[in-house]
């Protein structure tokens, strides 16, 4: 029998056993993202997908790149596997370790002010930036994290000096930005919204190329002020470097039919996330070219992970 009858043989009899989808701990992003597909993959794949959860983004992530290339264990992450080898020694390198299944998701940010800053705009927030050097400062939910590469991105393009203030964890960054302690946070949509409809926060603008459904009204950043900027969460799932591809397109399929289900879009855009699919070509691309330009943002602003 020929490597490619065995390959479509392999493809046809998949699966045979169950499915983990590797993430890290509960109540991310990537932990929801691997329950959605989940919950919808099992009746689609005819076996149990499993969420198996563990600490941190790494552990999972060495998990799958060391797992045999056979479709069974499959990764929940995004760009971030790509750049936070950027910024530390990992056990694992995210381009070549890993197949790229289908982009499912992107996830805006807002650009957000406490009241106390005297600007209404993203070009109002530039020129006080300006004329204050070093005097605002923006609270990010970790170092290397998605809204610290895009304020450092946004600083960079604006020609502008804010000062990071790093936080663990988006909860503690947002009470500070509630408070005053710190005057501007590039946050997720959900965390801000209802603060923004009792005046407690400002925003100003999305940091995707599209205005945002979940935020009608709400102009982009690139409209605003700085244009070509762009900076969203780009979320996915990953098998093993040498997944047979009849394997990989296989799963493409039922992620991408999960995506388009109307309950699946109603949950993603409810969580803050526009819904995508792809191809799993259309995937590696987005992934390594994003990965590209996060580089230079980081080697600019020397973001190093301890």
């Amino acid at each position: 029998m020929s490597a490619f009858s065995t390959t479509c043989t392999l493809a046809q009899e998949f699966p045979h056993k169950p499915i983990r989808i590797y993430a890290n701990q509960p109540g991310g992003i990537f932990d929801f993202m691997a329950r959605l597909f989940a919950q919808g993959a099992t009746g689609f794949l005819g076996q149990t997908v499993i969420v198996d959860n563990r600490p941190g983004n790494i552990i999972p992530a060495e998990i799958v790149a060391k797992a045999p290339p056979d479709g069974y264990s499959l990764l929940s992450h995004g760009v971030a596997l790509a750049t936070g080898a950027l910024m530390q020694k990992m056990p694992y390198d995210p381009l070549t370790d890993f197949a790229a299944i289908s982009w499912t998701a992107s996830a805006p940010l807002v650009v957000t002010v406490h009241p106390s800053v005297p600007a209404q705009s993203v070009k109002e927030l530039i020129a006080l930036a300006k004329a204050r050097p070093d005097a605002l400062n923006y609270a990010s939910t970790a170092t290397g994290s998605t809204p610290h590469l895009a304020t450092e991105l946004f600083k960079h393009m604006a020609g502008v000096r804010i000062t990071h203030i790093p936080y663990k964890g988006a909860g503690a960054a947002m009470i500070d930005m509630i408070s005053g302690q710190v005057q501007i946070l590039f946050a997720v949509p959900n965390a801000v919204i209802e603060h923004a409809r009792t005046g407690r926060l400002r925003t100003l603008a999305v940091t995707s190329a599209e205005p945002f459904a979940l935020l009608p009204g709400l102009p982009t950043v690139a409209a605003s002020g700085i244009p070509g900027y762009e900076s969203v969460g780009i979320y996915g799932l990953f098998a093993a470097a040498k997944t047979p591809d009849a394997l990989v397109r296989r799963l493409n399929r039922e992620i991408t039919r999960i995506i388009q289900t109307e309950e699946a879009k109603k949950r993603m855009l409810g969580s803050g996330l526009e819904p995508v699919g792809s191809t799993p070509e259309q995937f590696d691309a987005k992934f390594k070219s994003e990965s590209a330009r996060m580089e230079k943002v980081i080697k600019a602003a020397g973001i190093r992970m301890e």
